[in-house]
């Protein structure tokens, strides 16, 4: 009994010594990504979100965690495909994010909203959710709501 105490122990520590889960896939083909998000939306007629980030951003993990709890999560996967994009230390997938007119040194997380075609329809091009944080989750929707109107 000592014994599986112990191990249950060790493990938790190890778990929470691992830190968050990562929100952004490091190893992914971010292109093949894009492409299969935007056939998946021409089916679904709906227009493509592409969210820039990094694990290791703060603001990242909060917009992701919005996408999924809250307010804007019924808006998110109501209105768009979404497809996230990992840009590592700004050292990754830059081209992609540089396609659509995404500043990255303006500050991550940032979007693209793709129509289903591939067309580029909005990019954040001044750090509007660099902040995400701060705008909180009515912040957020604010953002995304007026987005979405535009998306259409």
């Amino acid at each position: 009994m000592r014994s599986l105490t112990a191990s249950l122990l060790l493990t938790a520590a190890l778990s929470a010594h691992a830190g968050p889960a990562p929100i952004y896939d490091e190893g992914a083909d971010a292109k093949a990504a894009v492409r299969s998000t935007l056939a998946e939306a021409e089916k679904a007629s709906l227009p493509v979100l592409v969210v820039f980030g990094a694990n290791w951003c703060g603001d990242c993990r909060m917009l992701d965690a919005t996408f999924k709890h809250g307010p804007s999560a019924p808006l998110i996967a109501q209105h768009f495909k979404v497809v996230k994009v990992d840009v590592g230390r700004f050292d990754r997938n830059v081209d992609i994010a540089e396609t659509y007119h995404v500043p990255l040194k303006k500050g991550i997380p940032a979007v693209a909203v793709l129509s289903p075609q591939g067309k580029l329809l909005y990019a954040t091009e001044g750090g509007e959710l660099a902040d995400a944080r701060k705008m909180g989750d009515q912040g957020v929707y604010d953002f995304f709501s007026r987005i979405t109107a535009n998306a259409k």
